[in-house]
């Protein structure tokens, strides 16, 4: 069955940086759409970033202001979010997620059919 296993969240100052791995298993990265999002204590899951392989169907959330790259590299099944000048209020656990089809350019949060563990990743300040 299809599983995704996320990787390289730690704890890391104001303004370092962090690469997030989401290896797909049991099928291709190509036939999904990725995701990305987050939630910290007490606060409701929030959308990070998504991509599919249509042109044009990058997303990030507002909240990223150019410090997140989301990509995929097909060759290893794998799709990373690049975090630069991390803050404190990055500070959540970050879940990956690959949907088989999206009604748009970019997929709801509820058109995900697989989802990872989550990462933890804490910024102090």
């Amino acid at each position: 069955q299809v599983q995704l296993v996320e990787s390289g969240g730690g704890a890391v100052q104001a303004g370092d940086s962090l690469t997030l791995s989401c290896a797909l298993s049991g099928d291709s990265f190509t036939a999904y759409g990725g995701g990305w999002f987050r939630q910290a204590p007490g606060k409701d899951r929030e959308f990070v970033a998504s991509t599919r392989w249509i042109r044009g169907s990058i997303f990030y959330g507002d909240f990223v202001k150019g410090r997140f790259t989301i990509s995929i590299d097909h060759t290893k099944n794998t799709m990373y979010l690049q975090m630069n000048s991390l803050q404190p209020e990055d500070t959540a656990v970050y879940y990956c997620a690959a949907a088989r089809f999206c009604s748009g350019y970019k997929c709801r949060p509820s058109e995900y059919d697989y989802w990872g563990q989550g990462t933890q990743v804490a910024v102090s300040s």
